[in-house]
């Protein structure tokens, strides 16, 4: 991950917008002192995105990935299951009658606890969620499809806005 600084905004406004005078005598270093509230920040590539605490937007996204895997292999082992080992179908759907998918390691943890037959269905679950993070999700068409999916939501709220903001001008000018 890279790792980058910025000025402070409003630092970095007042250093574009005023220019010293000629005869003004001032060190360079004095230009880019530190605040002690905002760290500075120099030549950064990237958006720099606040209140994420210590972990960064794409570790908050791929928690949120890691719970969704869980699911999806809880997803695949259950339809295996129900084709040709119907007692371990029925095992696995009692267990999420009563236990949460909302937190994948807790239960994966959960269900190893309750049975040796149960551990057997946890292994196999954390092994298919593994190999379909590794080998069967599609990367670049997650990317494809999020960026596509933003772009015509934003579309359609500016022509929404649009269209409201020159309805509301028609309207006033009769």
């Amino acid at each position: 991950m890279e790792s980058c600084t910025i000025l402070p905004f409003s630092r970095s406004l007042s250093l574009l917008s005023r220019r010293p005078d000629r005869h003004e005598a001032r060190p360079a270093s004095s230009l880019f002192k530190r605040r002690s509230s905002h760290p500075a920040r120099i030549r950064c590539h990237k958006m720099y995105v606040p209140g994420f605490g210590e972990a960064s937007p794409e570790k908050k996204a791929a928690n949120h990935l890691h719970k969704f895997f869980t699911y999806i292999a809880v997803r695949i082992v259950s339809a295996q299951l129900e084709t040709y080992n119907r007692e371990a179908y029925e095992e696995l759907a009692e267990f999420l009658s009563r236990h949460s998918l909302n937190d994948g390691d807790k239960f994966c943890a959960d269900l190893m606890r309750e049975s040796s037959r149960h551990q057997s269905l946890a292994l196999r679950i954390l092994e298919v969620r593994s190999a379909y993070c590794k080998q069967d999700f599609e990367w670049d068409n997650l990317r494809r499809v999020a960026s596509k999916v933003m772009d015509e939501a934003n579309t359609r709220l500016m022509r929404e806005y649009v269209l409201e903001t020159s309805h509301a001008e028609t309207e006033r000018g009769k």
